[in-house]
């Protein structure tokens, strides 16, 4: 069954979208902002991490973590990134490093790839790299449990480093895929804008020129001696870093850095690494850019500061303030936009990097905000700049200060908890970060004191003199991006310019609109465990409550200060009468009014510096609970669930805004190809039923705030059938009388309650759809198989056994020897209820050109696995990952509240867990085949095509 998905209300960006870095799917490490104000303490470096350097100039950062235990992550840094290329070597940093996979002096062709896949390293989700403008960075998640493949890690980082083959034939085959990568990330409205900006927002600078994924014309002809060149000119030691923090001895990691890194060697004759930056301007630059594709009128109001690396306790504290005035505009913002006349769709301002961290060097103070209209886009502009410009005048007030201040307490506390559970993966970004940018290496424990100092030593007259300063006169960038329709009713580049400077007269100062009482105006009367079931081989505790509500319990030690929790009770909207159901849809509306007394904006205010956090939810098949919070706040989190059961908030206001952006949406969705594809496989896959089509304005029309209303409360009027889990840091002795006083106490009416099948079920037999829409040479694919399903524990994982295969495969033929793809996408969703069914799916964008010949290689692929099974090598594959990933989600409670709600929702077996290292093991290549020959059979089959307007 399709759950129904609603358009995204808002999908703004706060910075430009400007495809910078490449080929993996993290972002640039970026410089710390701020310089010092006034002297301060220089920052101690961390004692717990070895640094240390080759005679040859390699750096190295050493760290034992044992979070996760047995594993450890590799990085190999590179201060070197696309500002290093010849003009005609534009995009060849990028492809050097795709090329770092396709064959290096000890490990030909995919033997890298290979290799670690059959050691449960997942190629894409674990290893992967990024390029970027002056950093190229790979990362290498690896076990530590065996000493042979722990060793080879740091071999395959030192190939990387020194001896990446650059075979011609593997250069050649490699240009498709990189083309395909720049089709699959571009080739749409953003790409099309940021060409028409980037020489406005990096004016004469060298990064205007030297974008990572490069040019396409070049990368399709460039001699082989270009790439060569640069690696040979780039990857050297003097230039890079070795970075290892895991669970390991330090001692025997530096003997392998040692060994495997000492050879390298520097050029004879070095090239200089400049320093490239982006130079100020006095006059506002100001551009407007229009799109038939864009969806949105939005602005841009761009204020440049210079950046240098924090140093020092006085930068912290600087830094800090930067926060603070972030969080505070943030604030007031949501207050606007929960008003029902709110002058704009949405709107944020706040400091950091430039671009996201685009320019080394370059900070900004951006606002953005998004009209509802051409024609309103001067008054959002005009309201959006006010704001900034009232903190600018009048500063912040002390309450909201205070506010900020408790919520920062609050996190460092909680930090310095999870001490010794800190993620091998934190401490990697910060040495990364001092590799590439110098940034400090503080410890945890310097940090809270700091931090603590620093909230204590901070006044209000300090953080409003540096909010004065956000505002400059010079180094102004302001940007439109608007639908070509709205060209006409867009305002002209001198209006833009007195909108902007003309926004701040007639403002007056802010007033706090905090509520000052209790979340809940009395206690409710506590009820009491009535029973208790143990489950000693998963460790979790059953309790039955006076009320009927059932709560399961497990403890844990994964995470010092977290405890995490949700509940279900059948029903959901399904049950929404199928007459009059656009109502009940919409009932998210209610959770995000707030409650009781108190609007989202007064709710965090109130809630400043607890950790405690909860919600309802109601879907299509559920309604329940969730939330987390420290143990020191459980009790404020579970007030939070009795207060959105029982004192839902309806809000006017807040409704008649929702309503109101929604239907902007609405009205310009249609511009965009991927919203319009997206609601033809929504409509598709759900055989057009009408519960189950994208929201039309006829059904907002249909919506109404009262019926809404009181579909909630119906379906939080009975929860004596609601089940509970809780994961965590927690003693049942401890928690029992609050879940007595909070859960126990929850509303019941003693009826049986379920959802209902509204039918919303996929096509029998073979349908082919293909929407025309968009002017790129771009298509993208959308391929399932699917079908009524035995839902049990073990075909579940003959199935993933034959997704894997699958998703090997695919890549190989459509990626590797196709050179047609970038990152082709297999998946596979099965469900139990209301019907169990069962979907593979597999998607890629491509060339036009190519979508037939594509689509037929992947169903080739998808016959062969029918026909043969999975092979020997992809089984084993397929055993490895999955244990690795095993051994980490045990020890997870994000992954134990999703495993214990899924299980107590399907009526499974609890301890199932406990065989699934059995289930992995007993798949074959025979078991897989019989699967295939089941499920991945064409019978029912739906081919999706999105295809360039004629």
């Amino acid at each position: 069954m399709i759950k129904k998905t609603d358009f995204a209300l808002l999908g703004v960006a706060v910075s430009i979208a400007i495809s910078t870095p490449v080929s993996a799917q993290k972002k640039t490490v970026q410089p710390k902002q701020s310089a010092p104000v006034t002297a301060g303490k220089t920052i101690p470096v961390d004692p717990d991490v070895k640094i240390g350097k080759l005679p040859n100039g390699l750096t190295y950062y050493i760290r034992k973590n044992t979070e996760p235990k047995k594993r450890a992550e590799l990085y190999l840094a590179n201060r070197i990134g696309s500002l290093m290329e010849n003009d005609d070597q534009q995009g060849l940093a990028h492809f050097t490093e795709h090329m770092a996979f396709n064959g290096t002096r000890d490990f030909p062709k995919n033997d890298i790839i290979n290799y670690l896949q059959k050691a449960g390293v997942r190629f894409g989700a674990d290893l992967n790299a990024y390029t970027g403008f002056d950093q190229t960075v790979y990362q290498l998640p690896i076990p530590t449990d065996s000493t042979e493949v722990f060793k080879t890690g740091f071999k395959i980082l030192s190939n990387w480093a020194g001896r990446i083959s650059m075979d011609g034939e593997e250069i050649d085959r490699e240009r498709g895929v990189i083309i395909e990568e720049d089709r699959q990330r571009g080739k749409n409205v953003q790409e099309r804008m940021s060409k028409q900006l980037l020489p406005l927002l990096l004016k004469d600078s060298r990064y205007a020129n030297r974008i990572p994924i490069g040019k396409i014309d070049l990368l399709r002809t460039f001699t082989h001696d270009k790439i060569k060149n640069f690696y040979a000119d780039w990857y050297r030691p003097d230039l890079q870093a070795v970075i290892a923090v895991g669970d390991f001895d330090v001692a025997e990691v530096e003997k392998l850095i040692i060994t495997n890194f000492s050879d390298l060697k520097n050029p004879a004759k070095e090239k200089e690494r400049i320093k490239y930056t982006l130079p100020d301007n006095k006059e506002p630059l100001v551009k407007i850019v229009t799109d038939p594709e864009q969806q949105y009128n939005v602005a841009f109001a761009i204020y440049k500061h210079p950046a240098t690396v924090a140093k020092t306790t006085a930068d912290l504290q600087k830094s800090l303030m930067y926060n603070m005035i972030n969080s505070m505009i943030a604030a007031r913002f949501q207050e606007i936009l929960q008003k029902g006349n709110a002058p704009f769709l949405f709107a944020q301002s706040s400091y950091g990097p430039y671009q996201g961290g685009m320019v080394s060097g370059v900070n900004a103070f951006q606002t953005v905000v998004a009209a509802k209209s051409g024609k309103d886009l001067e008054s959002a502009i005009t309201a959006a700049v006010a704001e900034t410009e009232r903190v600018a005048k009048f500063g912040f007030v002390q309450s909201e200060l205070d506010v900020v201040k408790r919520n920062i307490e609050a996190g460092n506390e909680k930090k310095l908890k999870e001490k010794d559970k800190t993620a091998s993966t934190a401490f990697v970004q910060q040495y990364l970060s001092n590799f590439l940018t110098g940034s400090p290496i503080g410890s945890i424990d310097f940090s809270y004191a700091q931090t603590k100092k620093n909230l204590a030593a901070t006044t209000l007259a300090q953080v409003n003199a540096l909010a004065k300063t956000l505002i400059t006169p010079t180094n102004q960038i302001l940007v439109v991006q608007a639908p070509e329709k709205d060209k006409a009713n867009l305002p002209a580049p001198a209006a833009l310019l007195a909108a902007f400077n003309n926004a701040g007269k007639n403002i007056t100062p802010y007033v706090d609109n905090a509520v000052n009482k209790p979340l809940l105006a009395k206690l409710p009367a506590a009820g009491k465990v009535t029973a208790e079931k143990k489950y000693e081989d998963i460790g979790v505790t059953e309790w039955t409550l006076s009320n009927g509500i059932k709560v399961l319990l497990k403890p844990t030690d994964f995470k010092n200060d977290q405890i995490a929790f949700s509940s279900f009770g059948r029903g959901g909207t399904s049950v929404a009468d199928p007459n009059d159901y656009q109502s009940a849809d919409f009932s998210e509306i209610i959770q995000q009014s707030g409650v009781a007394d108190f609007n989202p904006s007064q709710l965090n205010k109130l809630l400043a510096g607890n950790t405690g956090r909860a919600g309802s939810y109601i879907d299509e098949l559920y309604q329940g609970f969730s939330g987390s919070s420290s143990p020191k706040d459980i009790e404020t989190a579970l007030k939070m669930v009795y207060a959105y059961a029982t004192s839902p908030r309806k809000d006017t206001e807040i409704y008649n805004k929702y309503i109101s952006d929604y239907k902007v949406t609405l009205e310009n969705k249609n511009a965009s190809p991927s919203s319009v594809f997206a609601d033809t496989v929504q409509a598709v896959l759900s055989s057009y039923n009408k519960r189950n089509m994208p929201t039309t304005l006829a059904d907002l029309d249909k919506v109404s705030l009262d019926k809404a209303f009181a579909f909630y409360k119906g379906r939080f009027a009975d929860l004596g059938e609601q089940t509970f889990v809780f994961v965590g840091n927690f003693n049942p002795a401890t928690i029992k009388p609050l879940v007595e006083t909070y859960i126990a106490s929850l509303p019941v009416l003693g009826k049986k309650q379920n959802f209902v099948d509204i039918g919303s079920n996929p096509p029998k037999g073979i349908v082919s759809k293909t929407v025309y829409k968009g002017l790129e040479d771009k298509a993208s694919v959308q391929l399932y198989i699917h079908g009524d399903y035995d839902y049990t524990t073990a075909n579940n994982i003959q199935l993933e056994a034959v997704k894997s295969a699958l998703e090997n495969k695919i890549l190989e033929r459509l990626r590797e020897k196709e050179s047609g793809v970038y990152s082709p996408n297999v998946g596979l969703s099965v469900g139990k209820f209301p019907t169990a069914h069962y979907y593979f799916t597999i998607s890629f964008s491509c060339a036009t050109a190519n979508v037939e010949k594509l689509i037929a290689a992947a169903m080739e692929e998808v016959k062969k696995i029918r026909t043969n099974g999975a092979t020997a090598d992809d089984v084993s594959k397929f055993k490895s990952e999955e244990h690795r990933q095993m051994e980490l989600n045990l020890r997870d409670n994000s992954y134990w509240l999703g495993y214990l709600t899924t299980r107590l929702k399907y009526g499974d077996d609890l301890n199932q867990v406990l065989s699934n290292k059995q289930r992995i093991d007993a798949v074959t290549v025979a078991s897989s085949k019989a699967a295939a020959q089941q499920y991945l059979n064409e019978n029912n089959y739906i081919r999706l095509v999105l295809m360039p307007q004629k």
